[in-house]
């Protein structure tokens, strides 16, 4: 497999995939900070992404418009832009929402540029699957509540279609975290309760986790929250949903 280098300097290209984590700018990581600062060129999702994307001023940003509707990009495109930032051998950074593995695209990215003979740098972030939770003041497991955790993507991938068991994820129980399912809530508080979950299971929807408008509904698999909060929306099955811990304001 060819690799593409830097004709003055003659190392690997590299695209960084970075974690931004749930929202707030304090909950990056170092090392993502760190590469936002050399960034010269960001790909981004959300405009919301706002203050993350601040902390690279002299980059060239890239809003690819991905936030739970039809994307502005499409994906073929986003891996090519990606490709072709990579080979002009500067430093390339793509944000990618919470953690860039976890109910992102960030691995289909990360293949792409594989296939296309570039190095990927995969730096974790804060997934919005616990840290969301935390933020709503709701801990996702508690050992005599919650043992098992399943983290699941609610949006619909015309590719796999059924791909989530949910008489599977009834059975297993603990606490279910629904990422991307803001459309999909309707369809997933029913399959839950056709899977024989009780109705009267708690459920917290968070919308815009870690950010000043966040906002926390709460609702029972019966009577589900409203889906038509604002994205980012993570919602929390279980009994936890039903905890609130005070929480410190800083």
């Amino acid at each position: 497999m060819p690799r593409w280098r830097n004709r003055t300097r003659g190392r690997v290209m590299t695209v960084h995939l970075v974690g931004a984590g749930p929202g707030d700018p304090d909950l990056l990581t170092r090392r993502g900070a760190a590469l936002l600062e050399r960034a010269e060129h960001v790909v981004y999702d959300r405009p919301s992404m706002a203050g993350i994307v601040a902390l690279a001023p002299d980059a060239q940003h890239h809003c690819v418009g991905k936030q739970g509707a039809p994307p502005a990009v499409a994906q073929p495109e986003i891996n090519d832009l990606l490709v072709s930032l990579g080979r002009t051998g500067a430093c390339v950074v793509r944000l990618k929402a919470g953690d860039p593995c976890v109910v992102s695209r960030g691995g289909e990215e990360a293949l792409a540029l594989a296939a296309a003979g570039l190095d990927v740098d995969i730096v974790p972030g804060v997934s919005a699957a616990v840290a969301a939770p935390a933020a709503a003041g709701i801990p996702v497991m508690v050992r005599q509540r919650a043992r098992t955790m399943t983290v699941v993507a609610g949006n619909d991938d015309p590719a796999y279609p059924g791909e989530v068991d949910w008489d599977a994820v009834a059975r297993l129980g603990g606490t279910v975290v629904v990422l991307t399912g803001r459309a999909a809530l309707p369809r997933i508080t029913a399959g839950l309760r056709a899977a024989g979950m009780a109705p009267g299971t708690p459920v917290a929807a968070i919308s815009a986790a870690s950010r000043p408008r966040q906002r926390v509904v709460r609702g029972t698999l019966a009577e589900p929250p409203d889906a038509r909060l604002p994205p980012p929306l993570t919602v929390v099955i279980g009994d936890v949903a039903g905890m609130e811990v005070r929480r410190a304001h800083s």
